[in-house]
């Protein structure tokens, strides 16, 4: 297998700098024009900037303003980071070897850097903090889910843990606290076809071949609230979120089903009542079974009245 090749400049902040490969075909004198028209969010001056600073690389070393165009090159540097506001809420170990690492991931935390979320993510949080700088995740929750993640530790294992999750070869279930309805039956499996389209926040279930299924049982209830464990076959973009929906109980604190609702990326109050609790599997590496379970729990179950009022 082709290796991955070693960026020329170091992480930052523990991410990898961006790596651009040059096209073939073009017409520029310069890298710098290049540059200006491939990246047209940056602005020609802070483009101008990082190359003054030496701060864009290719394989030879720092790029002048002037260096000219290599077609097929590639070039290395290092994003500017948007302005974040700090998530104040631990990440939770659950357990730790060489090889993996089983977070507990608070909500309002992404799971990896993407769009504005970068420095406040878990896995550039875990990188930093536990200095492990090749750390990466063997699958994702949502930024607004909590519960457990499983990180590898070890580079040489990342094949064998996420092929693990592709193959489905692993029992996840989660927790949700959503309205208790009397009339409806439960244990049952749903399952439906989920589709979500890119630049578009909902995802929405629509005629056609099933791509998702989703085991759902009422676990306890009391004062008009249901306590339910979700056992998903599938892992399609809020999938759980939209079954519990179209069971007419959506899940507390959900912001886009049944109606997208405009909440600010810094409000933490009343989270998604959804936990990942449990993940179990065979381990690909010792052949041991596994079984990690969450410390947290969900407020609105807990304390369903501070959880309304949003303390």
């Amino acid at each position: 297998m082709r290796r991955r090749q070693q960026p020329p400049l170091p992480k930052r902040h523990g991410l990898d700098p961006a790596r651009l490969r040059l096209p073939e075909v073009g017409e520029w004198a310069t890298i710098r024009d290049h540059l200006v028209e491939r990246l047209p969010r940056v602005r020609p001056e802070r483009i101008d900037e990082l190359l003054r600073e030496g701060g864009i690389v290719d394989l030879e070393g720092p790029i002048a303003l002037d260096t000219p165009y290599v077609p097929g090159g590639a070039v290395w540097f290092h994003r500017d980071l948007p302005d974040e506001q700090e998530v104040p809420f631990p990440i939770g170990i659950v357990y730790r070897d060489d090889d993996i690492l089983v977070a507990d991931k608070p909500h309002f935390l992404s799971t990896i850097p993407r769009g504005q979320h970068i420095l406040q993510t878990a896995l550039v949080k875990l990188r930093r903090e536990l200095d492990l700088p090749d750390l990466v995740p063997a699958h994702r929750l949502d930024r607004v889910t909590a519960g457990l993640v499983l990180f590898i530790v070890n580079p040489a294992r990342r094949g064998a843990y996420q092929t693990m999750f592709h193959k489905r070869l692993v029992h996840k279930e989660y927790e949700a606290i959503a309205r208790f309805d009397p009339e409806l039956a439960l244990p049952r499996t749903v399952i439906s076809r989920i589709v979500k389209e890119r630049q578009v926040l909902q995802a929405y279930e629509t005629d056609g071949e099933p791509n998702a299924e989703t085991y759902v049982e009422l676990l306890d209830h009391r004062d008009g609230l249901g306590r339910y464990r979700l056992r998903p076959r599938t892992g399609r973009t809020h999938q759980l979120r939209l079954h519990m929906n179209s069971l007419g109980v959506p899940i507390l604190g959900d912001d886009f089903y049944p109606e997208l609702t405009d909440k600010s990326v810094d409000d933490y109050t009343r989270p998604l009542q959804l936990l990942a609790s449990t993940l179990e599997f065979t381990d690909p590496i010792t052949r041991e079974p596994r079984r990690f379970e969450t410390a947290r729990s969900l407020r609105a179950w807990d304390d369903p009245e501070g959880w309304a009022r949003g303390n």
